[in-house]
């Protein structure tokens, strides 16, 4: 049997880490992880991560698209995907999805989840919001993406930063139902 393949996309929103943690927990999971990061995500991985967080990311991945690559093999619904995370979720990327413009493999590959009908998970990262990103994410909601802002459980009483990036970086993974849940439960 095959192992799950799942895309990965990495856009320009803060919360850089939140891509790194989803790849480095699906590539425990032995899952194929295709990557697609944006140009601006390019700057907020060494600018929030380190100098060595593109490559680290980009050494996950099974297989790695550039973003202005729209005939990779992501951006055809004939290429058997479980589903797609972005992680953060800019709010650029969120509008061009939810109005369907297919303008780079990042946003191609996510209106293919959609057409699909397989999962699509959006850690969309921006605060606060305006109407027109409370529109954009009804508008996505409403074709089939799963929005998941990046907001903490502070009822697991988290020791650091990294403990909450992991949990949302989980959950965002959970969503896709590829195994057992990996994200810490509620516990009464």
């Amino acid at each position: 049997m095959n192992a799950p393949r799942v895309i990965l996309g990495v856009s320009g929103a803060s919360g850089a880490a939140l891509g790194l943690s989803v790849a480095r927990q699906l590539a425990a999971l032995d899952v194929e992880i295709d990557l697609v990061i944006s140009a601006a995500a390019h700057r907020t991985l060494v600018q929030e991560c380190g100098p060595n967080a593109l490559a680290d990311l980009q050494m996950l991945a099974t297989r790695c698209h550039p973003l202005s690559n729209i005939g990779a093999s992501i951006a055809s619904g004939s290429v058997p995907v479980t589903g797609m995370i972005i992680a953060p979720c800019s709010m650029r990327s969120l509008a061009a999805i939810a109005q369907g413009l297919d303008d780079n493999l990042l946003t191609r590959s996510a209106s293919v989840q959609l057409k699909e009908r397989r999962r699509l998970v959006l850690l969309t990262r921006e605060a606060p919001l305006t109407l027109a990103h409370l529109r954009n994410m009804t508008a996505a909601t409403e074709q089939g993406a799963i929005i998941l802002p990046p907001v903490p459980a502070f009822y697991l009483n988290p020791d650091n930063v990294t403990d909450i990036v992991d949990q949302i970086a989980a959950r965002a993974i959970d969503l896709l139902a590829l195994a057992m849940p990996i994200a810490k439960p509620w516990a009464e």
